[in-house]
């Protein structure tokens, strides 16, 4: 950080500029998404709440940001063979889809276990599913494999500047649609998103609060920031399946150094605070958002909601400090397949 004025030096993957240019470059591709309040939930709360909802977004989550920055950001030649990523969700959906967009193959590597709503949403977009282990490194080998074979760029979910400048675009449109706000609560695993909401935030706005909501069963970025180094969890146990990225089996370290601040220290810098909720709080507010809001949530875009009604968040300064709150909805993909088999009955 700059001591005079209290702005984020010039040493991340990305910057305040970076995501006003990916701002422009995604602008035909993505949506600008609607700011959702509720009377109900403000008094439940006790401050005004502001949903940016990232589920109305193309492709259903915020993702398509990133990927359509990066991919858009490709020269012709760079993006002639297509591109590669491994993802078990959202990211990989939006990669097939900004690839669609541009007209050029994209190749995703998913593990095993990913939810079959989401898999069903890459083969809708056109991306060519190669399946692979649970395990990071069952991941990055096929990955590299395809590569290798392809000659394809790789799209990484969020070790990327291309990607945290096209999560930032957030920020551009939440302070515009919503003036005054002083906290916003962001779903956090790989790092991406919260890193571009707090570095287009924090430019705008130094005194506003960013806050990371996180499973406590997959709570290694909470450990990491409280400790001062990084903790790697053997394993995790959420329903938010969004939001356990970096737990998955034995993890690169150099993925982990990158997401906490050795390379890109964005979330040890400019993250206030990391609260962590349980599995039940998150179905609870996944539950207050479809009957109150009307508006379908997945578990880890539910999240923010949860960590907004804990006691947790009344502990922090952003509780103390901040009358309106904004929570990032991050994504809508929920497999609805047991309830309808059950209407079907």
């Amino acid at each position: 950080m700059d001591g005079k004025n209290n702005q984020p030096c010039q040493i991340y993957a990305a910057d305040i500029d970076s995501i006003k240019e990916a701002q422009v470059r995604i602008a035909p591709f993505i949506h600008r998404t609607p700011v959702l309040s509720s009377s109900t939930l403000d008094s439940l709360a006790g401050k005004q709440l502001f949903f940016k909802c990232e589920c109305f977004q193309k492709g259903g989550a915020f993702k398509i940001r990133g990927a359509s920055n990066a991919i858009f950001s490709l020269d012709d030649l760079e993006a002639s063979k297509g591109v590669v990523t491994h993802s078990s969700g959202n990211h990989a959906a939006a990669v097939s889809l900004a690839a669609k967009l541009r007209k050029i193959p994209a190749y995703i590597v998913i593990p095993e276990n990913a939810p079959k709503c989401k898999v069903e949403n890459v083969k809708r977009y056109g991306g060519q599913v190669i399946w692979s282990e649970v395990t990071m490194q069952s991941r990055e080998a096929v990955a590299k494999k395809v590569l290798e074979d392809t000659g394809a760029v790789l799209i990484h979910p969020f070790n990327d500047g291309r990607i945290i400048s096209g999560q930032g675009t957030i920020s551009l449109e939440l302070l515009e649609q919503v003036p005054g706000i002083g906290a916003i609560i962001v779903p956090i695993s790989g790092g991406g998103l919260i890193s571009g909401i707090s570095l287009a935030a924090k430019a705008i706005n130094p005194s506003i609060r960013i806050i990371g909501a996180e499973p406590k069963g997959a709570d290694d970025a909470s450990q990491s920031k409280v400790a001062g180094r990084i903790v790697t969890l053997p394993e995790t146990n959420t329903i938010a399946d969004g939001l356990h990225y970096l737990c998955i089996g034995a993890i690169s370290l150099a993925f982990k150094k990158s997401f906490l601040g050795f390379l890109r220290p964005v979330v040890r810098d400019l993250v206030d605070d990391i609260i962590t909720v349980s599995d039940e709080e998150i179905i609870k507010a996944m539950r207050m958002c479809y009957e109150i809001l009307k508006v379908v949530v997945e578990p880890s875009g539910a999240i923010g909601l949860a960590a907004v009604l804990s006691d947790q968040f009344k502990q922090t300064t952003a509780w103390q400090e901040s009358n309106k709150v904004a929570i990032i909805v991050s994504g809508g993909n929920v497999d609805l397949a047991a309830l309808w088999d059950s209407l079907g009955r």
